[in-house]
């Protein structure tokens, strides 16, 4: 029979971390896999002698650490480590920081540096096996031209592709983090076809860049796009 919650808050978080502790290692060890339901909230409680509330706290500590899926009205589900669930796990802390002072720039920033870069690698490499899913993204962004939601998503999906290409698992993940906190400011953005168009261009440039091989006008295109598109950012939401 489970003990009652104790009083003391301190008690009460020392029980919770204990029973993460636990399950995590259950999922390390392999007692619990992949795709495994975790225990009923009630089994665990009668197994481990504590409360409802400290099985809730363990199991929410373990949703946020991306070790778990949690599902209204379902058990939660073991879930593999990657690096977007571990990304995943500061997004509330992201939050928080991106509205302080600079807080958006200074993200923003981080995505030239790093998109720059993405771009002249996939310059060096300018073979079909590259440049296919990279001409697919184009063409998917060209056809949106006139539908500006459409355009918004497949003007991610290029970016992303970029992303993609580096064979690297970590550099997806960043993107798909970059996508969520960005998302605010993104999504609110006015959308023309005009303003579509001339986006569009900015990513043929990128294309024809890399197909040509040439690193340093990837570079510069890139760096080119992503300074008008936080111009218009700027024009939007003043300074951020």
């Amino acid at each position: 029979m489970g003990q009652k919650p104790s009083q003391d808050g301190s008690d009460q978080r020392r029980a919770a971390d204990d029973l993460f502790r636990t399950l995590e290692d259950m999922i390390n060890t392999g007692v619990l896999k992949e795709g495994d339901p975790l225990p009923p909230e009630r089994e665990i409680v009668s197994t481990y002698g504590v409360s409802r509330t400290v099985v809730r706290e363990a199991l929410l500590a373990m949703s946020n650490k991306g070790l778990v899926e949690a599902r209204p009205r379902y058990r939660p589900i073991v879930r593999r480590p990657s690096y977007k669930t571990a990304i995943k796990t500061v997004d509330n802390v992201v939050g928080r920081l991106l509205r302080e002072p600079d807080g958006v720039a200074n993200l923003f920033e981080t995505r030239i540096l790093i998109e720059v870069a993405l771009a002249r690698e996939a310059a060096k490499r300018p073979d079909d096996a590259h440049i296919a899913p990279l001409k697919q993204a184009l063409e998917d962004n060209h056809a949106a031209i006139k539908d500006s939601e459409a355009f918004y998503q497949t003007d991610m999906a290029f970016h992303k592709v970029l992303f993609d290409l580096s064979g690297n698992p970590v550099l997806p993940a960043i993107h798909a983090a970059y996508s969520t906190w960005l998302a605010p400011q993104w999504s609110q953005m006015p959308r023309r076809p005009t303003r579509n168009s001339r986006n569009f261009a900015a990513h043929e440039r990128i294309f024809e860049a890399i197909q040509a091989g040439s690193a340093d006008a990837a570079e510069e295109a890139v760096r080119a796009h992503l300074h008008e598109a936080w111009q218009q950012v700027k024009e939007t939401f003043g300074d951020l």
